[in-house]
């Protein structure tokens, strides 16, 4: 992240906003140092400070530089909804990025992750897709939810369902969380961590 030094705080931001060309608003920033003196003479604030686009260039060089490391040429769409940035990827061969039940894929996305929570020191919400194989893969969770919370109604057994990663298992929590006479709990540890789908009257 980029620093900035200014008198006070709101004209750290002001320069900020300046450079970048962005409304204050859409800044997120750190105070890194402030110092203070009598009479306000010699004042200064040290900010560091970021944009959505930041976050979006950050990933678009990043996972450039992976893929070119890799020698795969790799198109990159990123698309900024509601804080969340949805990374979209299309390759010639996009089965081996995606890897064998999406393994390959949930690594890219592991990694990047953790790359951008520690370049903005801050947890940034992200997902990766390839070629739209993420929302086909939650379309046919949700509906494999669906059949099976309509059988745990009907004979009040609650069912265990095979380990999933935890982007499913979120998808499966929020698709359930309305539904009648239904809770959902995760249990295990590590890639053993699944969800059980109880009856509740």
């Amino acid at each position: 992240m980029e620093k900035y030094t200014a008198k006070n705080l709101e004209e750290a931001l002001a320069l900020v906003a300046k450079e970048k060309n962005c409304p204050l608003d859409a800044i997120t920033y750190n105070v890194l140092e402030e110092n203070k003196h009598f009479l306000g003479i010699g004042n200064s604030v040290t900010i560091e400070a970021y944009t959505p686009q930041d976050i979006k260039d950050f990933i678009f060089d990043y996972l450039g530089a992976y893929f070119t490391n890799l020698n795969q040429e790799v198109a990159i769409e990123i698309i900024v909804e509601n804080d969340n940035y949805k990374i979209i990827l299309d390759a010639e061969n996009n089965a081996i990025i995606i890897g064998k039940a999406g393994q390959t894929l949930r690594a890219i996305s592991t990694v990047l992750k953790a790359a951008c929570n520690n370049t903005f020191k801050k947890r940034i919400n992200l997902t990766v897709d390839v070629n739209h194989y993420k929302e086909d893969r939650y379309r046919k969770v949700r509906g494999m939810a669906n059949r099976i919370a309509k059988e745990v109604v009907r004979s009040h057994i609650d069912v265990a369902l095979d380990p999933m990663p935890n982007d499913e298992r979120k998808v499966v929590h929020q698709f359930l969380s309305n539904r009648e006479h239904i809770k959902t709990e995760s249990e295990g540890e590590g890639n053993k961590r699944h969800l059980i789908i109880k009856y509740v009257d």
